[in-house]
């Protein structure tokens, strides 16, 4: 069960909720919608009353963009603003602090969640979570606790099952009065995704409708995620794209560019209820 809000104060969710940020790495927001007003998604539905809501993206490339949301800078409402945010570290003139925000005085939000008594974990997917060099490890870095293994990359057709069965152990290993902080990178809707739709092939390659059947792929299973983040008490919830990515759009391929493709991403925010 789920219940929607538009903007807690987080002033009273942090050290009373648990936390889930699951980014669907290069997730579109036309390819999103499009599902979800066709009924494709009915796992992600059942949490999102109104839809998702269009934002904008905070970097164009994985690494940017977390590095961002790391940062209290999530993805921006994509009307005019200014937009008060959730988390943000103490900076003198911020214009998106509000009375709602929960400040925090580390230059990370995840660190500030540690210091509040959260157990952070990081579950990785794409190549800046591998922690197979220098720069693969600055983001789990953050984290307490990261995991990440071949089974979870871009490569593996099953990799969101492999991550939420690790999230799974990882939650029912943490005891129960130990708040939780959960980050779980998504690597499903990545290049390459063309194994994820019937019929299709490596030859082929990559496009919106194996996009759109990658983001299919990820609803079949997150419902056991959503499950396993809500089973030992509220959990406030924060799903949405770091960035997008371009199929011959204009002429662009790929991200870490400008494109109104890469730019705009879907987000939603809610509450899992705490069940027995």
């Amino acid at each position: 069960m789920s219940t929607h809000s538009a903007q807690p104060d987080m002033n009273e969710v942090i050290g009373r909720d648990d936390l889930l940020l699951v980014t669907l790495d290069t997730l579109r927001f036309d390819v999103a919608a499009e599902l979800f007003e066709a009924g494709r998604l009915p796992n992600l539905a059942r949490h999102l009353p109104g839809g998702w809501e269009k934002r904008h993206a905070p970097g164009s490339f994985t690494y940017a963009s977390h590095q961002a949301m790391f940062a209290g800078f999530l993805p921006t409402p994509a009307t005019p603003g200014p937009h008060p945010r959730l988390f943000a570290s103490r900076f003198a003139g911020s214009e998106t602090t509000a009375g709602r925000t929960f400040v925090y005085d580390t230059p990370d939000l995840v660190s500030a969640l540690a210091a509040a008594g959260y157990r952070t974990v990081c579950l990785g997917g794409v190549g800046f979570f591998n922690k197979q060099g220098a720069l693969g490890s600055v983001l789990p870095g953050l984290f307490q606790e990261s995991h990440w293994e071949s089974e979870f990359s871009v490569a593996s057709p099953t990799s969101f099952e492999a991550q939420i069965a690790r999230a799974e152990q990882v939650i029912a290993e943490l005891p129960r009065d130990r708040r939780l902080f959960l980050f779980v990178n998504v690597s499903a809707l990545h290049q390459p995704n063309w194994f994820h739709l019937p019929g299709a092939s490596k030859d082929a390659g990559d496009s919106r409708e194996t996009h759109a059947a990658a983001l299919e792929y990820v609803d079949r299973h997150i419902g056991r995620l959503f499950a396993a983040a809500g089973s030992r008490r509220r959990c406030f919830a924060i799903v949405c794209s770091d960035h997008g990515t371009a199929y011959g759009d204009d002429g662009f391929t790929g991200h870490r560019l400008g494109h109104e493709a890469v730019w705009t991403i879907p987000y939603a925010q809610f509450f899992l209820e705490a069940h027995a």
